[in-house]
């Protein structure tokens, strides 16, 4: 099995300004006498960056070797996946159809909404708050615009295929070093979980690796039982790519820093926006990037590392929600 086989055949679109810094969080490892580190997945740079650059170039190459002309995503009002989407659809020539769910199409748009027109997608809104709703209405979507003659290429939500998740497999290799280049090893890594690509192609990387620490997902969208299930399907699928298996003790899911449902705003989740940003300048959302670090920074508290383990938060970005 080649593995470079394997990206050659999404290759051919760059995004991602890589590799993303990776630095210690020198103010809130002092705070909470640990090792605590940070990837700047926030730091990929196009169209404001984050974690769905690495997944959209190997889904905008298959896209192009589909020779689709239609790219259709998926997400709430404020996805992050479908901001980078629009842009790199239009950067790459193809015309961009956005399916929002959630909520009816606001009197004003702000935020992500705000890129996604500017970067000329034509939006489409779904007053339901179903993730089986939206797919649904995709499918419709779809099939109304190959019969005029398209060729449609439709993502999933958060672009969490074994394509899409393909980018992060690519991403625990710099992760791997990373390390070599600092001469360091993470015994945990902590990231938001949500439609589930980022952590299954984590737990693949990992395993290609042969990583023997843990990586935990902080679950942002769904129940715990849910989203394992859906990580341990796509990551089996990812894997088997690589002739890797995948089992059920690789994929931990944490949803104790939910909320009451997904896109709701927790008091944690604000605290930990603030202390990131006043103890170490950087920037989070209150959706996934902050409910992830509230998960880590109460692990911190509860005592839950031994003295001296490395732990590495990735910051997967979404910080336009703050100016939603």
């Amino acid at each position: 099995m080649n593995v470079d086989k394997i990206f050659e055949k999404y290759s051919g679109v760059n995004l991602s300004i890589l590799p993303t810094p990776l630095h210690r969080l020198e103010n809130i490892s002092k705070l909470f006498n640990a090792n605590v580190y940070c990837k700047r997945d926030d730091m990929t740079g196009f169209a404001f960056g984050g974690n769905k650059t690495r997944k959209l170039e190997l889904l905008i190459a298959d896209a192009k070797n589909k020779k689709a002309d239609v790219l259709i995503g998926i997400g709430g009002v404020q996805s992050n996946f479908c901001r980078i989407a629009s842009a790199a659809g239009s950067a790459y020539g193809l015309d961009v159809h956005l399916v929002l769910g959630g909520s009816k199409k606001p009197l004003k748009a702000t935020g992500n909404l705000l890129l996604d027109n500017l970067f000329g997608a034509k939006t489409h809104f779904i007053e339901s708050e179903n993730w089986t709703d939206w797919e649904n209405y995709t499918k419709n979507l779809s099939n109304k615009l190959t019969k005029k003659g398209k060729r449609v290429y439709w993502m999933p939500i958060g672009g969490s295929n074994e394509v899409g998740a393909l980018g992060y497999v690519k991403a625990f290799n710099e992760i791997m070093l990373d390390c070599k280049k600092m001469n360091l090893e993470f015994d945990y890594i902590f990231h938001a979980t949500s439609s589930g690509g980022t952590q299954s192609g984590l737990v693949v990387g990992a395993k290609l690796n042969n990583w023997k620490g843990k990586i935990i997902g902080i679950g942002v969208s769904s129940e715990e039982s849910l989203m394992k299930k859906y990580v341990i399907k796509l990551s089996s699928e990812t894997g088997r790519l690589f002739k890797v298996d995948i089992k059920e003790e690789d994929v931990i899911v944490d949803d104790n820093y939910l909320g009451k449902k997904y896109g709701a705003v927790t008091k944690a989740g604000i605290k930990a926006v603030e202390l990131f940003a006043k103890r170490e300048g950087i920037l989070l959302d209150y959706i996934y990037s902050g409910k992830a670090a509230s998960g880590l920074l109460d692990y911190l508290r509860k005592g839950f590392f031994k003295k001296g383990e490395n732990i590495l938060f990735i910051h997967t970005g979404g910080n336009i929600h703050l100016f939603k």
